[in-house]
């Protein structure tokens, strides 16, 4: 039985291994989300969900001692300032009442080149694609008008219509880089 063996070691060395997990920890804090291969999605989630605890602890110790401890303790780690900051400011009062399961890990199938397994790793209180968007313009207009519903052809109309659009701005940039030469050469004769 094998004791006291935890994590994985992704085929590196110690040095790279720490240097990796904390590139990638950087990374997800600063774009919230991360595509990489699955086993370094959930070991960057081991790594990741203890830098979140200690950063949440310092929103709750205020700006006393314990605070600045844990934020040097997560710099260890980090060794980017910039991200620590995010972290401190912006992603600790995001989660304070959230009790751990700050990431999510989603698998995505497999890579062409070599057939690894892909996921995409992102912290919870960020998904952008699930949350609904609301804009004030959008508030304004259905306050005054009652819903109405959306059929398929209606779907259909618009999405043609959208694509249509796109074409045409295609074909006016296309037609806009073709004359340019041209009036290049006249100038010149």
């Amino acid at each position: 039985m094998i004791h006291r063996r935890k994590g994985r070691k992704l085929k590196r060395t110690a040095t790279h291994r720490k240097a990796l997990l904390s590139n990638l920890s950087v990374s997800l804090i600063k774009h919230k989300k991360l595509k990489t291969t699955l086993a370094k999605a959930k070991e960057l989630r081991v790594y990741i969900e203890p830098i979140i605890t200690k950063s949440r602890k310092a929103l709750n110790a205020d700006k006393t001692e314990a605070g600045v401890h844990l934020r040097r303790e997560v710099n260890k780690f980090l060794q980017d300032k910039g991200a620590v900051t995010m972290l401190f400011n912006e992603i600790a009062p995001k989660v304070a009442n959230r009790n751990g399961g700050y990431t999510r890990v989603l698998k995505m199938g497999r890579r062409l080149g070599d057939g690894a397994e892909l996921a995409l790793i992102e912290l919870v209180d960020y998904n952008m694609e699930q949350a609904p968007e609301k804009t004030e313009t959008a508030d304004k207009e259905t306050k005054g008008k009652p819903k109405a519903k959306t059929t398929k052809t209606a779907a259909k109309t618009t999405k043609s219509t959208k694509t249509a659009k796109t074409k045409k701005t295609a074909a006016a940039e296309e037609t806009k880089k073709t004359t340019k030469p041209r009036k290049k050469k006249e100038a010149a004769e």
